[in-house]
C-alpha cells in the first residue's frame, strides 16, 4: 500500500531525493521547506500525490499548520522524515551564543516541534514511522564539529527515548546516521562557519576549515542508495533503532565502540568503587 510521507528540508539534498523517489514509487508526499516555491521547483513534479508546504521548523506555529494541511489533504501521515538541518563548524570558543542557539533551534528544537505536531495523528492511527536524520557526527566528535556534533548527539538521545515512549502506540522510530554522501550539505548554501576564527586553533579547527569545503562534490556516498536503504527499513517488520549508512559511518561506529569499551575496562575499578561501603 502507498504511504504518506512528510518530509522536512525537502528543497535539496536527501529531502528532495526522498520526495522524488516516493512519488515515483506511487507514494503520497508532503514536501516542506522554508520556501515552498523552491521546494516545488527542486522536486519538479506536478502530481496529485504531492503537497508542497512552507514550513520553517524554527517557527513554533509552522509545524502544527503543516500537519493540519497534510491531514486535510491525505488523511494520515505514515512516515515523518526529519531531514531539515545544517552544520555549524568551528571550535566551541569561536562560536557565539547566537550561532549555537541557531544550530540547536534548527537541528534539535525544530525536529522536536515537528515530531510533537505529528505524534497525535500517528497515535490515533496506531501506526507510523519517525525517521530522524542524524550523522556519524552524532556518535563521534571531531575538532571543529563541537556545535554540530552536540546537536546530533542530542537528536540521538532524544530518538532513543522517543522510541521507548511511542512503541506502545505502534509507532516506530529510527535514527539514520550517514557518513559522507554527495549532497549539498557541505555547499556554501548549507554549510555555516563560526564568524570568529582564532589563530590558536589553526592546527585543529583551522585545518578542518581549510579542508572541508574541498570535500564537497567528492563524497563517496550515493544519495539514491541511501534513500533506497531507508525505504527498506521503513518497509521492514522490525526496523532498527539506528542505521549507520556508508562504509565510513560503519568504520567510525566500530572504532568508537572499541575505544569506548577499552576505556571502560581501563577505568572499571574506579567506576565501580563509588557505592557506599557495606
Amino acid at each position: 500500500m502507498s504511504k504518506v510521507w512528510m518530509i522536512t528540508g525537502a528543497g535539496r539534498g536527501f529531502g528532495c531525493e526522498f520526495a522524488r523517489t516516493a512519488l515515483t514509487a506511487g507514494d503520497r508526499v508532503v514536501a516542506t521547506g522554508r520556501d515552498a516555491a523552491k521546494v516545488a521547483q527542486a522536486i519538479g513534479a506536478d502530481s496529485p500525490n504531492l503537497l508542497v508546504l512552507a514550513l520553517d521548523v524554527t517557527r513554533d506555529a509552522d509545524p502544527l499548520a503543516a500537519v493540519e494541511a497534510a491531514l486535510a489533504r491525505f488523511g494520515r501521515i505514515d512516515v515523518l522524515l526529519n531531514n531539515a538541518g545544517y552544520p555549524l563548524l568551528g571550535a566551541l570558543e569561536e562560536c557565539s551564543t547566537a550561532e549555537l542557539e541557531a544550530q540547536f533551534r534548527t537541528n534539535v528544537f525544530g525536529l522536536m516541534s515537528v515530531t510533537r505536531a505529528v505524534l497525535p495523528a500517528m497515535r490515533r492511527q496506531g501506526s507510523g514511522h519517525i525517521v530522524n536524520v542524524s550523522s556519524m557526527a552524532g556518535y563521534k566528535g571531531w575538532p571543529g564539529s563541537s556545535a554540530y556534533s552536540a546537536s546530533k548527539f542530542a537528536v540521538e538521545g532524544l530518538t532513543e527515548s522517543l522510541a521507548a515512549e511511542v512503541a506502545p502506540f505502534g509507532i516506530r522510530v529510527t535514527l539514520v546516521e550517514p557518513g559522507y554522501f554527495r549532497t549539498e550539505l557541505l555547499s556554501e548554501t548549507s554549510l555555516s562557519f563560526a564568524a570568529k576564527e582564532l589563530p590558536e586553533y589553526a592546527s585543529t579547527t583551522g585545518q578542518m576549515r581549510r579542508q572541508i569545503s574541498g570535500v564537497n562534490g567528492t563524497q563517496p556516498g550515493d544519495p539514491a542508495k541511501l534513500v533506497q536503504a531507508v525505504r527498506t527499513i521503513v518497509d521492514a517488520d522490525n526496523p532498527p533503532l539506528r542505521l549507520a549508512l556508508g562504509p565510513d559511518a560503519v568504520e567510525v561506529a566500530e572504532q568508537k565502540m572499541a575505544e569506548w569499551r577499552a576505556e571502560l575496562e581501563r577505568w572499571r575499578s574506579l567506576s565501580v568503587s563509588t557505592n557506599f561501603d557495606q
